[in-house]
């Protein structure tokens, strides 16, 4: 049995024509792809400035800024969907970091199979320490970048894929 290997030109072909199939006019495409090369790139960025800065992975910050926000303490299965982490990951995460003492775990009211994840004193510590540092960053990379009337567009249009996919 004979397999045929499409040479680049006929896979960049038919490459093409999926494309023109599914987004007619390649109404978006370019859109798309910076999207998804400005996410890479700034947390490819803000990762290695944070961790080389402070020592923290981004995914532990996003733990601690999520449960900031969250004034403190969220569930296990919470927690892992804010950031957007399979669960066996952040209970991973969440070993690590409770190990280090900046995270602890507690039963949840009512349910002794739900686990709560509550900043410690010295997670708080370390998120205080952490969060200018990345923010600033932040600024320097993103925010800096764009004027008023971008981020509001930019951040009105994202929030409407984010509603409008069930998430907002």
């Amino acid at each position: 049995m004979h397999k045929q290997v499409l040479s680049k030109p006929d896979v960049a072909g038919l490459l093409d024509r999926v494309v023109a199939d599914a987004l007619p006019g390649r109404r978006g495409l370019g859109a798309w792809r910076a999207l998804l090369r400005a996410h890479a790139t700034l947390m490819r960025q803000l990762g290695t400035d944070l961790e080389s800065k402070t020592g923290l992975h981004l995914g532990d910050f996003d733990v601690f800024g999520q449960l900031a926000e969250a004034g403190g303490a969220l569930r296990m299965t919470e927690l892992a969907e804010r950031t957007l982490s399979s669960r066996s990951a952040m209970t991973r995460r969440i070993d690590r970091m409770a190990g280090e003492g900046l995270v602890r775990r507690a039963n949840a009211d009512g349910d002794a199979r739900g686990v709560v994840v509550e900043l410690t004193d010295a997670g708080v510590a370390r998120l205080t320490e952490t969060a200018p540092v990345h923010l600033r960053k932040v600024s320097e990379l993103f925010v800096g970048k764009l004027n008023d009337q971008e981020l509001a567009a930019l951040q009105s249009a994202l929030e409407k894929v984010i509603q409008e996919c069930g998430f907002g």
